[in-house]
């Protein structure tokens, strides 16, 4: 049986020491069998455990090993796509309803790291930068659209005001979110494990699905093992492969890149963020960044469409950290990654049932460390059989991408292409 490692990140070199966890060998017999150990598939196990389900979670690699421990590590509210593009697209009735969520994957976080007491180093403050007047303007219009939903901790900042939170000179001003903020993601997960074991769930690791048995009694397979299941939740993501066809038509696997830095001291990191809030400019192909607890820039940007692993990471990132911060141009990378978010044509997640008892959320577009946390309680109320949360979400339209699998990455290169035109010429 082949070991998966974590990929050689940052988060993986720095997280917490947790206990090793069994392959899936035999025959196994569950309530819920959820397919990935990511944080859809851990949020999902464990609201569904502390409503009384029997849950058995199947990770093909190791918990987290996908977008939840790769990630930059931001808390970010709403969706890839926010709520006046989805009122546009569904109408207010259901925009309202997906609206009131919007902002609870943040709240969610926050009372899982307290009540299960979970070492992630929290931090709260998340900044939007502008970078000209045109994202000044959208960041004003946001800050309305979200203030109609309820969500009141916000600030907009001038160009002095930004200046106090990032010594960037590029930004004409921006937004900070108290809402916001960031956590070591691998660690998150890794809590979240934990917390799913504490209640009696189990986590085979190792353990990839490798044909799903459907009907009225599903059975998930793996190369040594079966799991005999009421309900299945597909929580893959942008690790799901070909193993249910209906999904990886409608959704593409994109590859995003990070370096860390040497630690810079606190002096130097604090000149830098000086209230340690994470950033992310306005672009459409944007740049984010943020400190470690031990005082490191993570940087992170760029999309390699159909997630191909660039050969020099650090080559297409580190120009990017130095025209933010050109300070840094003496200080050494330490690691440098990869690592693949599912994107949909409509840049919003698809949620759905296929037949009576296999459910699924996929395709974050590169927003999920919130929205998969709600995934996971919505999926579990729908289990529940409390469903209008869950129907918000699965009526909004899912699109398959032109010209099939062959056709979608040049297609969506192209669009990216145009959008990075679009960000260079500040139009």
């Amino acid at each position: 049986m082949a070991n998966t490692p974590y990929p050689q990140s940052y988060y993986a070199a720095s997280a917490n020491a947790v206990p090793p966890r069994p392959t899936l060998q035999g025959e196994v017999e569950t309530d819920v069998c959820v397919i990935g150990a990511g944080y859809t598939g851990l949020s999902s196990a464990l609201f569904l455990l502390e409503n009384g389900f029997r849950v058995t979670v199947l990770e093909a690699a190791k918990v987290g090993f996908g977008a939840s421990g790769r990630n930059g590590g931001q808390i970010v509210n709403s969706y890839s796509r926010d709520i006046d593009v989805i009122e546009r697209s569904v109408g207010p009735r259901q925009a309202q309803l997906l609206g009131q969520m919007a902002f609870e994957g943040g709240k969610i976080i926050r009372e899982r790291v307290a009540k299960y007491q979970i070492q992630c180093d929290l931090k709260d403050g998340g900044v939007f930068a502008a970078l000209n007047s045109k994202h000044m303007a959208h960041l004003e219009s946001q800050k309305r659209l979200w203030e109609r939903f309820g969500h009141t901790q916000l600030e907009l900042l001038d160009e002095r005001r930004i200046r106090d939170v990032v010594a960037c000179d590029n930004y004409v001003g921006g937004m900070l979110d108290m809402s916001g903020g960031h956590i070591h993601p691998l660690n998150l997960a890794l809590g979240e494990a934990a917390a799913v074991e504490s209640l009696g769930g189990v986590i085979y690791e190792q353990s990839a699905a490798v044909r799903i048995e459907r009907g009225a009694n599903p059975v998930v397979h793996t190369a040594e093992g079966k799991v005999r299941a009421k309900f299945i939740i597909v929580a893959g993501n942008a690790y799901l492969g070909n193993l249910v066809p209906e999904l990886a038509a409608k959704s593409m696997p994109c590859g995003t890149q990070v370096i860390t830095t040497a630690p810079l001291g606190d002096e130097l990191a604090k000149t830098l963020l000086p209230q340690d809030y994470c950033v992310e400019d306005c672009n459409y192909l944007l740049d984010y960044y943020r400190l470690t607890r031990d005082k490191r820039l993570i940087f992170g940007g760029g999309v390699v469409y159909g997630a191909r692993d660039p050969a020099n990471i650090e080559a297409i990132i580190r120009p990017k950290m130095l025209k933010a911060f050109p300070q840094l141009k003496d200080v050494k990378i330490d690691y440098a990654w990869t690592g693949n978010f599912l994107l949909t044509l409509s840049r919003l997640p698809q949620v759905g049932r296929l037949g009576d008892n296999i459910y699924y959320s996929q395709g974050c577009s590169g927003h999920g460390v919130t929205y998969t946390h709600l995934a996971g309680k919505v999926l579990a109320e729908a289990l529940k059989g409390q469903a209008e949360r869950f129907d918000a979400f699965a009526d909004l339209p899912h699109y398959p991408f032109p010209g099939g699998q062959l056709l979608r990455t040049p297609f969506a290169a192209l669009g990216a292409w145009y959008y990075g035109l679009r960000d260079k010429l500040g139009f």
